[in-house]
């Protein structure tokens, strides 16, 4: 018995403290922690009654970085006092930082708890015990130091040679000599090779996943586990594709180092993260042409840019790419005054107008809108000399349209072959394991059986996948490659063709056009329009704005066809003020009043209008709006709708709703939708609307 160990301990608890630095020494090193949880056997012979054993912290490092909840745990209960001893194998597992180290002695010290390791028991009330202590503290400390920089160094060194190994994404593998080879798993790297394809038809990462959803491609995911990693095969996922398009192992480049480490103050206490992303110049190492890849570093230059254009919420100052919309411009159109990107405003829901504004410094003193001009004129104009410039290659895009349909079609053919040449070895492997089991133990025969009767499944799955494919593939009409070819001729058909989507009209405006500054000319009326090229040149355009006031060229009926269709259906005074709302002028020019109607009607034999005959009950859209207690714009859209019945002779003529149909329920609905659709504080507006004097309420 040492006789530093007293009665007054033993009668106490004593705890052993059970910590490994990291998870593969808790899987690997196997004998050091049976040699921790030993020391509650030691204990006992010690004379100790009571122990406990901390074992929170396995797999946690002790460098005062990562939250210990172990740790903390053991502080709590020497602080309780009723700890008489402390068992560790050596220092270094309580502690690998002073601060943790020293707090804990200087605790032991007030409630006179032991410190017991293989060499020996300290009393840290005595001071050379506590100087010893100290000292183990220390080193320990430094060893952890002196060790993680002899690591870092020589990772490093081995990095920059493009020797050191590490976990390669799917598509990639480690040959005999230590370099890197493309994958000869022809599944693997043709799912590689596909994802790049189809990322570079459609520019998009998401419309990628999209698209492998909908075919069922699975893609190869990276798989690590204690045994070592593979390759296994999962459904498409998002952050799966943008992986393999943002690594630049794919573009033949070695690299290293492309994420870094944080540290932050967190209640006191440092605490370390991981997985920040670097920018491409601070990466520790990029050996450029370090082994074979799937694509250039050119392309993969332009993949991140396309990527990045993509981000529309990340910066504003940049173009952007192509997400749909009417807007044929969209995130290409600068302002020509300060130099900002101008926005898109559309109009209405029944509208195809819409607007490139620039608003200025909306954050600073607002001076009102910079530059605005209409962007249906801009557009025609700028897809006019769109296809002016690609009506030299219009023959050779036709022919390779042509090959890119039957691609793409192969493309999901061949992933399904590759994936069932796969199950079929798997099915293979399955009944070869199972002929060769013993009959007679039924346990394992059952249960090889399960697996290839499960194996055998996934055959018939992807086989009828494939028959299905094959039989979309032949009830799809051919394509006529003559009429393919007159189309190249006449390119502006093919432009405003109802299947030409206005994604891709985007994508082929940002291959050839960089960017477009739109500046105003208010004394002559017109907005000049800069198309910088992608191979830099420029192309000014002067486009005539539209002058207001005036109205549609459809919307100038004769005096004849109004009063043919419209007399007897009101009093002459409002076929008059309607007609003039119609910019109908008479023969001299004039304007019409009630007399002027009464004439033309009668030479035209028409009758006058008659209030005594019957005829439904209709009402006007103001009076409708007045009782349905909404505005006149909302009437309006439920008549377009179809919720609202209303009858309108011609365009511009007075509506005509029927008084019944206020009371149907269809109509309650849709006013009950347009009232939900309000602003909280819709009274405040309206009274905002309202001139109050004083005095009166």
């Amino acid at each position: 018995m040492n006789p530093k160990i007293t009665s007054g301990h033993l009668h106490r608890d004593a705890i052993v403290y059970v910590r490994q630095s990291t998870p593969g020494q808790v899987l690997e090193h196997t004998e050091s922690r049976r040699r921790q949880y030993a020391l509650a056997d030691a204990a006992r012979q010690l004379g100790f009654v009571s122990v406990s054993i901390i074992d929170d912290d396995l797999g946690r490092s002790g460098s005062g970085l990562v939250e210990r909840p172990g740790f903390q745990k053991l502080v709590a209960a020497v602080c309780g006092g009723s700890v008489g001893a402390i068992l560790c194998i050596e220092a270094s597992r309580l502690a690998r930082n002073g601060r943790d180290w020293h707090h804990l002695i200087d605790l032991c010290a007030l409630v006179g708890t032991l410190v017991i390791d293989h060499d020996g028991v300290y009393d840290p009330r005595q001071i050379n015990d506590r100087l010893l202590l100290g000292l183990k503290g220390t080193m320990s400390e430094y060893e952890l130091s002196l060790l993680r920089q002899r690591g870092l160094a020589a990772r490093d060194a081995k990095a920059k040679r493009g020797e050191l190994r590490f976990a390669l994404p799917p598509g990639f593998c480690w040959d005999g000599l230590g370099r890197i080879e493309i994958d000869p798993d022809e599944r693997v790297s043709d799912a590689v090779r596909l994802v790049f394809r189809k990322f570079h038809e459609l520019g998009s990462a998401r419309q990628v996943f999209l698209w492998a959803v909908q075919a069922s491609v699975r893609l190869p995911v990276l798989r690590q586990s204690p045994g070592g990693s593979g390759i296994e095969w999962r459904e498409p996922a998002y952050h799966t594709v943008v992986q393999v398009l943002k690594h630049p192992v794919y573009a033949g480049a070695y690299v290293f180092g492309r994420t870094a480490q944080s540290i932050q103050v967190i209640d006191g206490r440092a605490r370390k993260s991981t997985g920040r992303q670097k920018s491409m110049e601070t990466w520790n190492v990029l050996i450029r042409g370090h082994h074979p890849g799937y694509i250039s570093w050119e392309q993969f230059e332009a993949n991140q840019r396309m990527l990045h254009e993509n981000a529309h919420m990340q910066q504003r100052a940049a173009r952007k790419s192509a997400r749909g919309g009417r807007a044929l411009l969209t995130g290409l159109v600068r302002c020509g005054r300060c130099g900002r990107m101008m926005r898109v405003f559309y109009g209405m829901r029944s509208g195809h107008a819409h607007r490139y504004q620039c608003r200025g410094d909306v954050q600073g003193v607002h001076t009102g809108m910079c530059v605005g001009v209409g962007g249906v004129r801009v557009d025609r104009a700028v897809a006019a000399r769109i296809l002016e410039a690609v009506a030299g290659h219009a023959v050779e895009a036709a022919l390779m349209a042509f090959g890119q349909v039957a691609q793409a079609d192969d493309d999901v053919r061949k992933s399904l072959e590759r994936e069932l040449e796969q199950a079929r070895y798997e099915a293979s492997l399955a009944a070869r394991r199972h002929a060769a089991v013993d009959p007679d133990k039924r346990l394992v025969a059952r249960e090889l059986e399960a697996r290839w009767n499960t194996a055998l499944g996934q055959v018939t799955e992807i086989e009828a996948k494939i028959a299905q494919l094959a039989a979309a593939t032949a009830a799809r009409p051919e394509i006529d490659q003559e009429a393919l070819m007159a189309l190249a001729y006449d390119l502006p058909s093919v432009w405003n063709a109802p299947g030409a989507t206005m994604r891709t009209k985007q994508r082929l405006t940002r291959i050839l056009i960089q960017e477009v500054v739109i500046d105003q000319k208010e004394d002559l009326k017109e907005a000049v329009v800069t198309i910088h090229w992608t191979g830099g040149r420029h192309t000014e355009i002067h486009v005539s704005r539209a002058r207001s006031g005036r109205y549609p060229e459809d919307r100038h009926p004769g005096p004849v066809e109004v009063i043919r269709k419209l007399g007897g259906q009101w009093p002459d005074r409002e076929l008059a003020v309607t007609m003039n709302r119609m910019r109908c002028r008479s023969a001299e020019g004039t304007t019409w009043t009630a007399v002027r109607v009464r004439q033309l009607r009668e030479r035209m034999g028409i009758a006058a209008f008659d209030p005594a005959q019957p005829r439904e009950a209709t009402i006007s859209v103001d009076e409708t709006a007045r009782r349905l207690k909404i505005c006149v714009g909302s009437v309006l859209r439920l008549i377009r709708e179809g919720i609202l019945p209303g009858r309108q002779l011609m365009p511009s003529a007075p509506w005509q709703v029927p008084v019944e149909a206020l009371d149907t329920e269809s109509v309650r609905i849709g006013v009950r939708a347009v009232i939900e659709r309000r602003p909280r504080n819709f009274k405040v507006l309206q009274d905002g609307k309202t001139l109050h004097l004083p005095g009166f309420q």
